[in-house]
C-alpha cells in the first residue's frame, strides 16, 4: 500500500520532487487516484490551511505547497478523468475588471484544486460577461477577488450581470480582497466572503453543500 502519509508531509513541506515521486510510485503500485487526491493532497493542503489561518505559516509557505500539490495534480489529473472521480465541484476564479492583481486569487484557485474543485482561473480584469459565460460552461460557484477599493463597485456589477442573466439562482457567489468586509458582502448581495484563502475553501465546501 503506498504511504499517503509520505505525500501529505510531502505537499506541506512543499517539496515539488518528492511529491511527484510518490505520486508515480502510488499510481504504479495499483492506488486509486481519488485515494491519493483525498489522503495525499487534501490531506496536506487542509493541515497547511490550519497552520496558515492559525498564523503558524505565512503565504510564501502556502504558495510552496500549493505549487508542489500542483506539481503532483498534473500527473494524477489525467488518472482523476479516466477514472471518473467526481469533483467538489467547478468553481470560476477571477479578479474583476479594472484589477490586475493576483495572488491572493492564485492561491485560492490552488488551496480550492487542492481540496478537490475543479478550477477554471479566468485570470485578471475579468468583465461581468466572462464570468456570466463561466456560469453557462458549469460553474457553481464564483469567486471574485479584488485588492483595489476603486474596483469594488465592480463586484455588485457582476452580481447584478448574473441576475440580468437568470443565472442567480444557479450559482453561488464569493468574494474577498484585503479591502472586503462581510458587511460589504452582504450590502452587495454574495453568499459568502472570506478573509484568507484557507477559509474560502471552508466557505466553498459550506455553499455547495
Amino acid at each position: 500500500m503506498a504511504d499517503m502519509i509520505a505525500i501529505a508531509e510531502a505537499v506541506k513541506a512543499g517539496k515539488r520532487k518528492d511529491v511527484v515521486a510518490l505520486v508515480e510510485e502510488a499510481l504504479a503500485a495499483g492506488t486509486e487516484p481519488g485515494t491519493i487526491l483525498n489522503d495525499g493532497f487534501v490531506a496536506g493542503m487542509s493541515v497547511i490551511g490550519e497552520m496558515f489561518k492559525n498564523n503558524e505559516v505565512y503565504v510564501p509557505e502556502v504558495l510552496i505547497a500549493a505549487r508542489a500539490m500542483k506539481a503532483g495534480m498534473e500527473i494524477l489529473k489525467p488518472k482523476l478523468i479516466e477514472s471518473n472521480v467526481a469533483s467538489q465541484g467547478k468553481v470560476a476564479m477571477g479578479t474583476v475588471k479594472g484589477d490586475l492583481h493576483d495572488i491572493g486569487k492564485n492561491l485560492v484557485c490552488m488551496m480550492l484544486e487542492g481540496a478537490g474543485f475543479e478550477v477554471m482561473d479566468l485570470g485578471i480584469d475579468v468583465s461581468a460577461e466572462q464570468f456570466v459565460a463561466a456560469i453557462n460552461d458549469g460553474a457553481v460557484i464564483v469567486g471574485l477577488s479584488t485588492l483595489l477599493t476603486t474596483t469594488m463597485p465592480e463586484m455588485q456589477n457582476i452580481i447584478q450581470a448574473i441576475e440580468a442573466a437568470g443565472l442567480r439562482d444557479k450559482v453561488k457567489v464569493m468574494i474577498g480582497g484585503a479591502p472586503i468586509t462581510q458587511n460589504f458582502s452582504d450590502e452587495i448581495g454574495a453568499d459568502g466572503y472570506s478573509a484568507d484563502a484557507a477559509s474560502a475553501v471552508d466557505l466553498a465546501k459550506k455553499l455547495i453543500a
